[in-house]
C-alpha cells in the first residue's frame, strides 16, 4: 500500500483552488491527503466577476467555481474561514489559531494579495476599522458590504484609475450614483495603456457620465462619524459620502515572511515554483515573484497553476514555468479594450504601427520587434483582438501587411477559420478556456451556447470572447446549434420574450418594475433589466405607469442628457425647426441669466444649452417656457425639415408644415431606443430624410413616400419605403403604425434599422400596410392612446417628483 504524501494549500482562491483542480485531474487524490486553508468562510469564487456582482449584472451565488460541497466530495479537507497563523518548516507544520494544525510533505502557498492602501489621513474610526463609507474591493464581503452601502449613498469616489477602479466605478454608476474616479497619475490605466490611448479611454468614460480628476494625489477622507468628501494635496476637495479605494494591489506575503522564505515583492521562487530556500514550500499566484515578475492577471496564474500540479503529480517532473506573455481582453464599461505585451517600443529599431480615430473612440497600435509581435494596445475594436492575441500568445512570425492584421476584413483570406484554429487555442482567457475544452463539451451533448459555457465557464468572465465561443460551438456542432431561449428574453431578469411578457403584464396587471419582479421573477430583482422594464411598462400603461425612479437613468429621472462634467444639457423642442425672433431672446436671455457654457445649433435644427448645474433646471425650464425636447431619452426625439414649398423652387410638398405636425403628435413617444425623423419637400432631400428611423419625402402628385429604417450614424443605411400615401394625414397615419409596431416588438436597445432588417421590410409591408393580420386598427388606437397620454416632463419644474430629483451635483473646490 503506498503512503500518501501530506500537501497542505494555504489560499483558497483563483490559485490555490485551481491547483487543487488540476492536482485532482491528474490523479494526485491517490498520491496525496490534501488540506486547504481558505480565509473566506466559502467555497472558491471567479474573483475576476465581483465588478459584475457589483455592478447588478451577475448574482453573487453565479460566481462560485467550486461550493463547500465540492471539498468534501473531492477528498479536500478545507478549513473555510481559518487563516494560517505561522508554518514552523522544521517540523513541516502549519498552524492556525483554535490548536488547528496540518504536517505536510510538500506546502503550497498561494495566498494571493491585498488591495494597497495608500496612506492618508482620515480612514479608520477609532475602533482602527475602516471609517463609515470607506471601502476597499477585494473580496465577496467587500462587494456585499458597498452593494448596501451604495443603496443610502449618492456620490462616490474611486481612489485609483486602474482596471479595478474603473470597473468599480462602473457597478457604482449601474447603482444610480454619481461617481468620481481620483487617479494619482496623468492618465488612466497606465500600466496597460500608453498616454494616447489613455486620454481616448478617458474621454469615452466621461461621455458615460464617470467623472475623472486626474494628477490627485489623496491625503485624507474627510468627515467625523462617516465619510462626507476628499481633501487632496493641491488644496481642493470632493464632497462626497462614499469612498472605494482601488489603488493597487501588494502580494500577501507575512506570512512567508515569518516563516523565513525570500521575499522581495513576492515570494521569491524558481522555474519549478519551488521557493528559493525551500524545495518543499511552493508558491503560485500573486504573492509569487518569478524572475522579477509578479503577476496579477488570472492566466499567468492558472499556467502557473498548471505546471506545479505537473511537477507534484509527476505528470511532467520536468515541467517549468518560464515566465508568461502578458495579455488581456477586458470591457471597461463596454469599451472594448485588449492589450497584450509591450505598450511602448524598448529599442530603438522596434516598429510602431498605429491607427487613431479619435470621432469614434478607436486606438489601434502594434509594436514590433524583430518581426513579431511584442506589443499591441486595441482600444475601442475588438475585431482584430482574436487574431492578434494568437499571433502574440504563440509568438508567429507578423504578416508583412500589417493592416492585414489590424483590419481583419482586409486580410480576411488570412485569418485562420475555426476549423484550422488549434485545439490548444485558448478562447476564454479569464476562465483558460481553450477550443479542445469547449468541442469536449459538445461531443459530451452540451448543445448551445449557454450549456457550453455553463460546463466550461467560457465566456463567464468578462464575456468579450462569447463570440469566439459561439463560433467554436457552431464549429463542433456542425452548425447544428440548438437555440438557446434566454437569447430571446426582453430584460435578462425576466425569462419571457417581449410578447410573452407584454401579455402577462397585461394580464396579472402589472404597473411598475418591482411588480414586474415580484410578479414574473419570483421577488428577483435584477438590475440590469430595470431600465428597460420601465421603457416597456411605459408603452404598455402610459399615464396609468407607476414611475419608480430608481429604475430609470439620470436623464430619465431628471428630464435632461448628463454631460462629462457632471453639467446637464437642454434642448426645448422647436416645431420642426421652425422658430421665432421671441424665442429666439427668451433663449439667448436664459442663456446668459444661467451662464450656459455653449450654446449649440444641433443636428436636429435645435438649440443646446450646455452647461446647466442640475439645480438650476427647473428655473431654466421655467424661463423658456418651452416644452421639452426629449433630447435625453429612448423616445422620438426630432423631425428635421427642410423649407419646403413655401421657399423653395424645388419643393413639391409642405414638409415643414408636416414636420410641426410629426412633431407635435409625437413628442414625448417612448420607444426601444431613439427615433430620428425628417421631413422632404422633394426627392433631392436636403433633410436626408431617407436616412432617419422614419423619414417622408414629398414626389409629383401630392404624393409621399414614407421611409423607414434610416441610419447616418455609426452605421449608414438607406431606409426601405414602407408605402406611398396621398396625404399628410396618411403619413401621420402610417408613421404612428410603424410606431407602435416597433415599441410593441423592438428589443430594448434595438434601433429601427437594426428592427426593419431583423423583420424584414415585406413582412412589416403585409402587416402594416395590407393589414394581413388585422392588427392596424389596434396599433392606431394604442399609438393615439399613448398621444393622449403625453404630459410635458418638464412641468416637474413646479412639482418634483421628490425632493432631491433636482439636488445640486457637487462641485469641486478651485473648478
Amino acid at each position: 500500500m503506498i503512503t500518501k504524501q501530506q500537501l497542505v494549500v494555504v489560499g483558497n482562491g483563483m490559485a490555490g483552488a485551481r491547483f487543487v483542480e488540476d492536482v485532482l485531474a491528474r490523479g494526485g487524490r491517490d498520491r496525496f491527503s490534501i488540506t486547504m486553508f481558505g480565509e473566506e468562510p466559502y467555497g472558491n469564487y471567479n474573483r475576476i466577476l465581483l465588478s459584475s456582482v457589483m455592478a447588478g449584472s451577475h448574482d453573487p451565488k453565479d460566481i462560485f467555481l467550486n461550493s463547500l460541497g465540492w471539498y468534501e466530495e473531492n477528498g479536500v479537507k478545507l478549513h473555510a474561514g481559518v487563516r494560517v497563523g505561522w508554518i514552523d518548516r522544521l517540523s513541516k507544520k502549519v498552524y492556525a489559531p483554535g490548536g488547528v494544525t496540518a504536517a505536510y510533505d510538500k506546502l503550497v502557498i498561494a495566498t494571493g494579495s491585498s488591495a494597497f492602501v495608500p496612506p492618508m489621513g482620515g480612514l479608520y474610526d477609532q475602533s482602527g476599522e475602516f471609517k463609515p463609507g470607506v471601502f476597499a474591493f477585494r473580496t465577496l464581503d467587500d462587494c456585499d458590504r458597498m452593494i448596501k452601502y451604495a443603496g443610502k449613498a449618492r456620490r462616490a469616489a474611486v481612489i485609483g484609475g486602474g482596471l479595478l477602479g474603473l470597473e468599480a466605478a462602473r457597478g457604482l454608476l449601474n447603482r444610480g450614483l454619481e461617481v468620481h474616479v481620483v487617479h494619482l497619475m496623468s492618465y488612466l490605466m497606465e500600466a496597460q495603456l500608453d498616454a494616447l490611448a489613455g486620454g481616448m479611454l478617458h474621454r469615452l468614460l466621461e461621455k458615460m457620465g464617470v467623472r475623472i480628476l486626474l494628477e490627485k494625489f489623496t491625503t485624507a477622507v474627510l468627515g467625523d462619524d462617516a465619510v462626507t468628501g476628499l481633501a487632496f494635496k493641491d488644496g481642493s476637495k470632493l464632497d462626497c459620502d462614499m469612498v472605494v479605494i482601488s489603488a493597487g494591489i501588494r502580494a500577501n506575503v507575512d506570512l512567508a515572511k515569518q516563516s523565513g522564505l525570500t521575499v522581495e515583492r513576492g515570494i521569491v521562487v524558481h522555474d519549478d515554483l519551488s521557493c528559493r530556500n525551500d524545495t518543499n514550500v511552493y508558491a503560485i499566484g500573486e504573492c509569487a515573484q518569478h524572475r522579477g515578475q509578479v503577476y496579477g492577471l488570472v492566466a499567468p496564474i492558472w499556467e502557473q497553476a498548471r505546471v506545479l500540479a505537473d511537477v507534484l503529480t509527476g505528470g511532467n517532473k520536468r515541467a517549468l514555468y518560464t515566465g508568461s506573455r502578458v495579455s488581456t481582453k477586458l470591457k471597461v464599461m463596454g469599451i472594448e479594450l485588449a492589450v497584450m505585451g509591450d505598450k511602448d517600443p524598448k529599442r530603438e529599431d522596434d516598429e510602431v504601427v498605429t491607427y487613431v480615430e479619435p470621432s469614434r473612440g478607436v486606438y489601434k497600435k502594434l509594436i514590433v520587434r524583430e518581426g513579431r509581435l511584442a506589443g499591441a494596445i486595441l482600444l475601442g475594436d475588438g475585431l482584430a483582438a482574436p487574431r492578434l492575441l494568437q499571433v502574440f500568445d504563440r509568438e508567429d512570425p507578423m504578416l508583412d501587411d500589417r493592416s492585414e492584421l489590424l483590419f481583419p476584413m482586409s486580410g480576411e483570406a488570412k485569418t485562420p477559420s475555426v476549423a484550422e484554429i488549434p485545439d490548444t487555442a485558448q478562447i476564454c482567457n479569464c476562465n483558460g478556456v481553450s477550443k479542445g475544452k469547449i468541442v469536449a463539451a459538445v461531443k459530451a451533448g452540451c448543445r448551445t451556447v449557454k450549456a457550453v459555457c455553463d460546463a466550461t465557464r467560457a465566456g463567464t468572465g468578462c464575456g468579450s470572447c462569447k463570440p469566439q465561443v459561439q463560433a467554436v460551438v457552431a464549429f463542433a456542432c456542425d452548425g447544428a446549434v440548438e437555440e438557446d431561449p434566454a437569447a430571446h428574453y426582453y430584460v435578462p431578469g425576466v425569462a419571457l420574450t417581449k410578447p410573452a411578457l407584454i401579455k402577462a403584464v397585461r394580464e396579472q396587471d402589472l404597473r411598475s418594475v418591482s411588480a414586474v419582479f415580484k410578479g414574473l421573477a419570483g421577488g428577483r430583482e435584477d438590475l440590469g433589466s430595470k431600465v428597460g422594464l420601465a421603457s416597456l411598462l411605459k408603452t404598455v400603461w402610459g399615464k396609468e405607469y407607476e414611475d419608480e425612479r430608481d429604475a430609470r437613468f439620470i436623464n430619465d429621472r431628471v428630464h435632461a442628457n448628463i454631460q462629462k462634467d457632471g453639467t446637464f444639457s437642454v434642448i426645448p423642442r422647436i416645431y420642426g425647426g421652425v422658430t421665432s425672433p421671441e424665442q429666439l431672446r427668451r433663449i439667448a436671455d436664459v442663456a446668459e441669466k444661467y451662464n450656459a457654457r455653449m450654446v449649440k445649433i444641433t443636428g436636429g435644427q435645435r438649440i443646446d444649452l450646455l452647461g446647466i448645474p442640475k439645480e438650476k433646471l427647473p428655473d431654466v425650464w421655467n424661463d423658456l417656457g418651452m416644452p421639452s425636447g426629449h433630447a435625453y431619452t429612448k423616445a422620438f426625439r426630432t423631425c428635421k425639415t427642410c423649407v419646403g414649398t413655401d421657399f423653395c423652387r424645388y419643393g413639391v410638398g409642405d414638409s415643414t408644415g408636416l414636420g410641426i405636425k410629426i412633431e407635435k403628435r409625437f413628442q414625448g413617444i417612448e420607444s426601444p431606443h431613439k427615433m430620428k425623423l425628417a421631413t422632404a419637400g422633394c426627392p433631392r432631400n436636403c433633410s436626408e430624410a431617407t436616412t432617419k428611423d422614419i423619414g417622408a419625402v414629398a414626389i409629383e402628385g401630392g404624393k409621399w413616400e414614407v421611409y423607414i429604417g434610416g441610419a447616418a450614424g455609426s452605421r449608414v443605411r438607406k431606409g426601405d419605403v414602407l408605402c406611398i400615401v396621398d396625404s399628410q394625414d396618411d403619413v401621420l397615419k402610417c408613421m404612428g403604425r410603424f410606431m407602435q409596431y416597433y415599441r410593441e416588438n423592438g428589443k430594448y436597445l434595438e434601433r429601427t434599422y437594426d428592427f426593419v432588417e431583423r423583420t424584414g421590410i415585406d413582412a412589416l409591408r403585409r402587416l402594416l400596410v395590407d393589414d394581413a393580420d388585422g392588427i392596424c386598427a389596434r396599433l392606431d388606437a394604442d399609438i393615439q392612446a399613448a398621444v393622449d397620454a403625453y404630459d410635458d416632463p418638464w412641468t416637474e419644474s413646479r412639482k418634483p417628483v421628490h425632493p432631491n430629483q433636482f439636488a445640486g451635483t457637487v462641485a469641486v473646490a478651485g473648478r
